[in-house]
């Protein structure tokens, strides 16, 4: 056997068989029937081959549309080369030219055994089909044998009958050409390529489909790019081009309705793989499989509702082209997707099916079958996909298919996709004011994804667009938005001004505008007093021009600045919640409350407002808001000591693989949030659930202004500090170059992480070199109280550390009196505790003894562990040792439920040093959780939903999903519904 014969042994014994029965004298009629591209004519050649070799004399001919109106042409190719038929001519009569041209060959096959050989019988002319037939019921009685080969393939228009359809069995051998099987197709490329590895083979055996035709023409463009060079997933990378050729000419044989549902097949799927997802009733397509993937089943349903598909698109039978798939998977050519759904089996072949359409055959293959899809109720997204492919429909249908295919995208965080089809929608005919808002979601969501640089020219041409006053603040509120975003905050100021002048006759966009000018300033120094001046001004003089938004910015500014307590903040910003607030200028107001509230160690009041704040943005839409909500997310994470969450969090609002360093105990990289020992593991998913909204949002990784640190930096540097991954904090706090770093309210807040980074590897001088200048730009800025960062007691004890012991007495006294203004368990508590420290002694003792009973009121668990410590070390220096070891071991216990290794390894060490050890607790199980935790986690064991929880109990839905996190590390358990046996086993245990 030759290399083209693999697995074609039986069809070859049986041509020998025959031949060797010829030369007996007893004849054949041999059909080798099989679809394009399976080895017919090989198998022919092979065959004349073996009787010539035998001393059989060979006539033989190749049939061709050409000739199919000649009458006899096939059996004039026949005998026409025969010397003794040289003057042959068929005659007028049908019947008397096939008997004398019988007699003709029986009398040349008197003298040897002969073989006619017959290529392609499919398309000979009718006259020589029933010359054909009526040898196939003589030839037995002479030494001929007949082999003939045809075309046997399921196409959508219904072939004639084939040319032994009438005959009986008995008189024809049939024998059908199987298509390769993968094994017999690895071992053609394997003897191409004899050092091809495994998953090169099998690309190349996908891609040949199971025909011999297609695969060798594949191995002869490979020769030019053998391995390691990946297999082409285009025909535009094959040199010379025999894989695209004989694609070709497979569907030129097949006639122009299986070529062109082929070919619409071809479209259909180019669209789902370029966009690999789908949504609703259809699940996500997966992406290429992976070569060496074995084929799958095609589910029925599947088929059906393909079939269907492509039969309305292209007006054709369904039943046929349910056939058509069914038997081209069967061939090989299709293969079930991760769906069951028939797909081609490689992406070369599907490139070479569509690349003998032209561009304008092709955008409408995807137009019709976006048409279909609609009628048959697909999801959106797979139908803005094969619109993608196409040109401008003109229909109202196209565009609102487009923009609820940019709202799922949205919704599941994939800004790229939305952005592909608002690209497309803005290519159909619009009015401008339709215009102008797509271009405002577009060059937002552009500005949120890698093509950063095209947001700011759509959103300038939006801007100059004839539109309605809100939609011209919307897209002045994105462009400021992304200009603040690249540190032209003085740009951004300046695009709300002009915006603001052309706002005559609305007062309520005019409040909002200027709100959104004072907060987007607060990323420059001199933009910020500026603009907290000029609303000050204005609430003093026309307060009905500010508005609750406005009056709400003042508030906050009162309280940074230190001449406001919480609690007369609080009441002054609850009595504006009850206001009636603008749509546009709500958020505004939102965010400027819940900042204020988690200063006043209101967290889950902030939290609550955070929720209601980012649930009515518009996620398309850039909003100096969406930024600042997720900001406070982050600050109500940290003063809760919620590590694993926030660096969760912050992971996503910096972007994938930022909050990653090389640990250096285990020389691997380790993720944010990954689990290691000493509890900072990734926070678990309480509750597979739509309501928890967490997919990421289109914005989250916007970049501090012009590329500076941001507060998630700085919040995943002081968590990667509390929770002892040292070498990833530095890491993170090396990625930044801060001398070019523009001034911000982030830059200060990254000091402070990075002072506290330096302190604790007692890097005391960089340390204070770091919140001292914290502390002066924050001065600069008119913010004074420590609210915001307590830079100056921890100035004040690295002052200590250096010996200088009245000036930091001096920092903590002074950070003492502004904490006392704003008067929070929170702020008092912490500055009490460093000045307990500097000061020392007995009254060091009463200052740190009353830190502890403050920040027992407080939600910041970490403030009340620091406490604790230094409680602890200043009864130990005060000789009261039992008291020591109660305090170092409470705060112990909570540094270990928390996750902070960096306070608990502090508590254990002033343990060791008193000569204690630590008592033992219960790490897991379910005697570790805390009383929450317990109560939360039973609640959760009954079926009720986060939601329904946080109702319940009155607390925020993601309290409850923190608290669900640390209960399923505890209780050693991944899921929800094992939460009832956990619990139930533990109590059991007990019992």
């Amino acid at each position: 056997m030759t290399g083209p014969l693999r697995e074609r042994e039986e069809a070859h014994a049986l041509l020998v068989a025959e031949a060797e029965r010829a030369r007996a004298g007893g004849g054949r009629f041999v059909l080798l029937r099989g679809a394009t591209g399976t080895g017919r004519s090989a198998m022919l050649e092979a065959a004349v081959a073996h009787a010539a070799a035998r001393g059989l004399r060979v006539l033989r001919a190749r049939c061709s549309p050409e000739d199919t109106a000649v009458p006899f042409s096939c059996v004039l190719h026949l005998l026409g080369p025969v010397p003794e038929f040289a003057d042959l001519s068929p005659g007028l009569d049908d019947r008397g030219s096939a008997a004398r041209l019988w007699r003709l060959l029986r009398s040349y096959a008197a003298g040897s055994p002969v073989l006619v050989a017959v290529d392609d019988v499919h398309l000979a002319d009718e006259a020589s089909r029933r010359w054909l037939v009526e040898a196939a019921r003589r030839v037995d009685r002479l030494p001929v044998l007949v082999v003939a080969t045809e075309r046997s393939q399921y196409d959508i228009d219904p072939r004639p009958a084939g040319l032994t359809h009438a005959l009986s069995p008995s008189l024809v051998r049939t024998h059908t050409l199987a298509p390769l099987t993968d094994t017999a197709a690895a071992g053609l490329v394997r003897a191409a390529f004899p050092t091809a590895p495994d998953d090169w083979t099998a690309d190349c055996v996908r891609a040949g489909a199971g025909s011999p035709l297609l695969l060798h023409a594949l191995l002869d463009d490979l020769h030019g790019t053998p391995p390691p060079s990946p297999v082409p997933r285009t025909s535009a990378a094959l040199y010379p081009g025999a894989y695209p050729a004989a694609v070709s000419w497979w569907l030129d044989t097949t006639g122009p309705a299986t070529a062109e549902t082929a070919r619409t097949l071809a479209a259909l799927e180019e669209a789902d793989r370029t966009h690999p997802r789908t949504a609703g009733a259809h699940p996500r397509t997966r992406p290429e499989a992976h070569p060496g993937t074995p084929p799958r089943t095609v589910a029925p349903a599947a088929l059906a509702a393909t079939a269907a598909l492509l039969a309305d698109a292209i007006g054709a039978d369904p039943a046929r082209v349910a056939g058509w798939l069914t038997a081209m998977t069967r061939l090989g050519l299709l293969r079930a997707d991760a769906e069951g759904r028939p797909r081609y089996a490689h992406p070369l072949l599907r490139d070479a099916v569509l690349g003998g359409w032209p561009g304008a055959r092709r955008r409408a293959a995807h137009l019709a079958v976006a048409e279909a899809m609609l009628r048959h109720g697909d999801p959106v997204e797979r139908v803005a996909r094969q619109l993608l492919g196409g040109g401008p429909v003109g229909l109202p249908w196209a565009l609102r298919v487009l923009r609820d295919a940019v709202a799922v995208a949205v919704r599941e965080g994939r800004p790229d996709d939305a952005v592909g089809y608002l690209r497309r929608a803005l290519a159909e005919p619009l009015p401008d004011g339709l215009r102008q808002r797509l271009l405002t979601e577009l060059g937002s969501l552009e500005y949120a994804t890698a093509d950063a640089p095209a947001g700011l020219p759509r959103l300038a041409e939006a801007l100059n667009l004839p539109a309605e006053p809100g939609d011209r603040v919307r897209t002045a509120l994105a462009l400021g938005t992304a200009l603040a975003g690249r540190g032209e905050v003085r740009a951004a100021v300046e695009v709300l001004r002009g915006t603001e002048d052309r706002l005559s006759g609305h007062p309520e966009l005019v409040r909002t505008v200027r709100t959104a000018s004072a907060l987007l300033s607060d990323q420059d120094q001199t933009a910020r007093r500026e603009a907290y001046r000029r609303l000050a001004d204005t609430a003093e003089h026309a307060p009905e021009l500010v508005g609750a938004t406005g009056q709400a910015l003042l508030v906050r500014y009162a309280a940074t600045a230190g001449t406001s307590s919480a609690t007369a903040a609080m009441a002054r910003l609850r009595a504006l919640l009850t206001e009636p607030a603008e749509p546009l200028a709500e958020p505004f107001l939102l965010g400027t409350v819940a900042a204020v509230a988690q200063w006043a160690d209101e967290l889950d009041e902030a939290e609550r407002l955070v929720e209601r704040g980012l649930a009515g943005q518009r996620p398309s839409l850039l909003h100096p808001m969406q930024r600042a909500l997720r900001d406070v997310r982050l600050d109500i994470m940290a003063a809760r000591g919620e590590y694993s969450r926030l660096l969760a969090e912050a992971e996503a609002d910096i972007g994938a693989g930022t909050v990653t360093g090389t640990d250096t105990d285990s020389g691997t990289e380790t993720p944010a949030g990954t689990g290691r020992a000493g509890g900072a593991e990734t926070a678990a998913e309480p509750e597979a659930s739509p309501e928890r909204g967490s997919r990421p949002h289109p914005h989250a990784h916007l970049r501090a202004p012009g590329g500076g640190p941001t507060n998630a930096d700085a919040h995943a540097l002081l968590a990667l500090v509390e929770t002892g991954r040292t070498a990833e904090a530095r890491h993170l706090a090396t990625r930044f170059d801060l001398r070019g770093a523009p001034d911000s309210w982030e830059l200060n807040r990254f000091l402070y992480a990075r002072g506290t980074l330096r302190l604790s590897h007692s890097d005391t001088t960089g340390a204070l070199h770091d919140f001292l200048e914290c502390g002066r730009r924050q001065s600069a800025r008119a913010v004074l109280s420590p609210v915001v960062t307590p830079w100056r007691s921890a100035a004040a004890r690295c002052r200590l550390a250096l010996g200088s012991p009245r000036e930091a007495v001096a920092l903590v006294e002074e950070e003492l009196r502004l904490a006392r203004v704003w008067d929070t368990p929170r702020t008092v508590g912490r500055a009490l505790r460093v000045l307990a420290r500097v000061t020392g002694g007995r009254r060091g003792l009463e200052l740190a003894e009353e830190s502890v009973a403050l920040l027992r009121d407080s939600p910041a668990d970490a403030d009340l562990i620091a406490a604790l410590l230094t409680q602890g070390r200043l009864l130990s220096a005060g000789g009261d040792r039992s008291r020591a070891r109660d305090s170092l071991r409470e705060a112990a216990e909570r540094a270990e439920r928390l996750g902070a290794v960096r306070l608990r390894s502090r508590a254990e060490e002033a343990l060791r040093a008193g000569g204690a050890r630590r008592t033992s607790t219960a790490h897991t199980g379910s005697a570790s959780l805390t009383g929450s935790e317990r109560r939360i986690a039973e609640l959760a064991a009954t079926g009720r939903t986060n939601t329904e929880i946080a109702d319940l109990l009155h607390v925020a839905r993601r309290t409850v999903e923190t608290h669900l996190t640390s209960a399923y590390r505890k209780l050693g358990i991944h899921r929800r519904g094992e939460l009832r046996e956990a619990l139930t086993g533990e109590a059991e245990g007990r019992a």
